[in-house]
């Protein structure tokens, strides 16, 4: 069975810097697209960022390019999201996802994804 387990979530204040971090267990993890989603209080979960299958292709929404960095490391089942320039939209929280069988061209859609963590909650303060 799949499990993923977040942490790193918190409070900040606008500008500051977070790096979430999602251990994965019981997967083919090294194979497996893995990606972060975000849902902001009252709104619907959204694409964040992923990389598809063993350090593959990235990709970003446009409202995180150039200050988030989704990483990988294969030796830790570990995924990784470093925020930087935190702003009060980026509020959410924040969800790993991973899935084994998943193709490209559903890289953004939570809806593709078999696993999930429990989420990590960020809070950016003005």
């Amino acid at each position: 069975q799949v499990r993923l387990v977040e942490s790193g979530g918190g409070l900040v204040q606008a500008g500051d810097s977070l790096r979430l971090s999602c251990v994965a267990s019981g997967s083919s993890f090294r194979s497996a697209t893995v990606a972060w989603f975000r849902q902001p209080p009252g709104k619907e979960r959204e694409f964040v960022a992923g990389m598809f299958r063993n350090y593959g292709r990235t990709t970003y929404t446009d409202s995180v390019k150039d200050r988030f960095t989704i990483s990988r490391d294969n030796a830790k089942n570990t995924i990784f999201l470093q925020m930087n320039s935190l702003k009060p939209e980026d509020t959410a929280i924040y969800y790993c996802a991973l899935d084994e069988r998943l193709i490209l061209s559903s890289l953004r859609l939570h809806t593709e994804y078999d696993h999930w963590g429990q989420g990590t909650r960020v809070t950016v303060s003005s």
